[in-house]
């Protein structure tokens, strides 16, 4: 008997159901999601609201969130890309600019008395 409920629960469940680990992990994928809409979203949401949201809005939202940021630090490696300086670690002064012997113009000398 236990042979054949093997043979026919092939997922060692003889219902369909989470298993408390599975159930864990999606309660904390959750979570993490609405977190991230929350956080992300700058303001534009509230907790409720995500919480609330059908699971493909929020699964949209979600996307549409991190296709943006991922948008974001693509810009900011091309811009940064060809900004690249090399600092030589054993004489760190080499690659620095020279710094100006004239004070700045904002300073001004004390009236003498």
């Amino acid at each position: 008997m236990e042979q054949t409920t093997k043979l026919q629960f092939q997922l060692g469940l003889a219902f369909f159901g989470l298993t408390l680990n599975n159930a864990s992990d999606i309660r904390k994928n959750l979570f993490s999601t609405i977190h991230e809409i929350v956080f992300h979203g700058k303001g534009g949401y509230d907790w409720e609201t995500v919480y609330n949201m059908p699971i493909w809005l929020r699964t949209f939202t979600f996307n549409k969130l991190k296709e943006y940021y991922d948008e974001q630090v693509e810009t900011n490696k091309k811009a940064t890309q060809g900004n690249t300086t090399q600092i030589d670690l054993n004489n760190p002064t080499k690659n620095t600019p020279p710094q100006s012997k004239q004070p700045p113009s904002y300073v001004t000398k004390r009236a003498k008395k």
